[in-house]
């Protein structure tokens, strides 16, 4: 497989970005969520080079091995989106299908409502559209009890970090991933970088409007998902009038590309490839 990381120089800031697959091939962008970085997708990248697709797959700004940024401002909406702009111009990309999952999600839909022109199609992955999250009822409020905790700054990286940081891990109920997920996290100013994406950008994703995404859409939720209730997800169909398609995971958990790889796999390949 043709693969190669890069360290990139992007939007004024340097991005770690895995690159795979024939220059030529039909472009996907994949973004990762939290506590995530681009490897959250190995399993689906050789799938998609093999069938032909050129990939890119960037550590989003503060994590994986991408440049950290000093203030909590510097995770807001408004740079993450111009970060994969600039990446796509930076690779001389038009166009692109896009995949993304739980913050990177956040992050497509809004690079789909803002720049709909760059895109052809978009993939979410566990997260619906921010006005649909918002008015998902009562329900989602109790699930997403953690964005709002990450508000109380320096206190919410203690307390996860206690026990060696086995307060965070019993949040994650992640076991397998746990030990990748410690070794990002323990180093200085990782797990701030990842709390600054909520503590950034709470205000602007309630206050979100209904905006409808002018391309096709396919929403993926896993009904075992410790953070997201199924309405967000459905909701969205309402927002997409030129193309809605939904698939729900039975018993599978957040972390839908780790945990069943292949059915997402087989969904990411078919839903690419398809015709609009």
């Amino acid at each position: 497989m043709n693969t190669s990381t890069q360290k990139l120089k992007i939007n004024g800031i340097e991005l770690n970005v895995l690159l795979a697959g024939p220059e030529d091939g039909p472009p996907v962008l994949l973004l990762h969520g939290f506590p995530d970085d681009h490897t959250v997708w190995r399993y689906q990248i050789p799938e998609l080079v093999k069938a032909g697709y050129r990939v890119i797959a960037p550590d989003t700004r503060g994590t994986g091995d991408s440049e950290l940024l000093p203030h909590v401002s510097d995770y807001g909406m408004k740079h993450l989106v111009a970060d994969q702009i600039a990446l796509l111009d930076y690779l001389g990309l038009k166009k692109v299908r896009l995949v993304a999952h739980d913050w990177g999600a956040i992050q497509g839909w809004a690079l789909v409502l803002r720049h709909p022109e760059r895109f052809d199609r978009y993939m979410a992955l566990s997260v619906g559209h921010p006005w649909c999250y918002t008015r998902a009822g009562w329900q989602q409020k109790q699930k997403g009890w953690y964005v709002y905790f990450f508000q109380t700054g320096a206190l919410a990286r203690w307390i996860c970090s206690l026990n060696d940081w086995n307060v965070f891990r019993h949040f994650l109920q992640f076991e397998s991933e746990w030990p990748h997920i410690k070794q990002q996290y323990s180093r200085l100013g990782r797990f701030a970088a990842g709390q600054n994406y909520y503590v950034s950008n709470l205000r602007k994703w309630h206050a979100a409007p209904p905006t409808p995404a002018q391309i096709p859409v396919m929403g993926v939720y896993s009904t075992a998902d410790i953070a997201l209730v199924e309405k967000q997800m459905t909701l969205s169909e309402k927002l997409c009038p030129k193309g809605w398609r939904y698939e729900r995971l039975e018993g599978v958990g957040h972390w839908m590309t780790l945990e069943a790889p292949a059915r997402v796999t087989a969904l990411m390949l078919d839903y690419l490839k398809s015709p609009l």
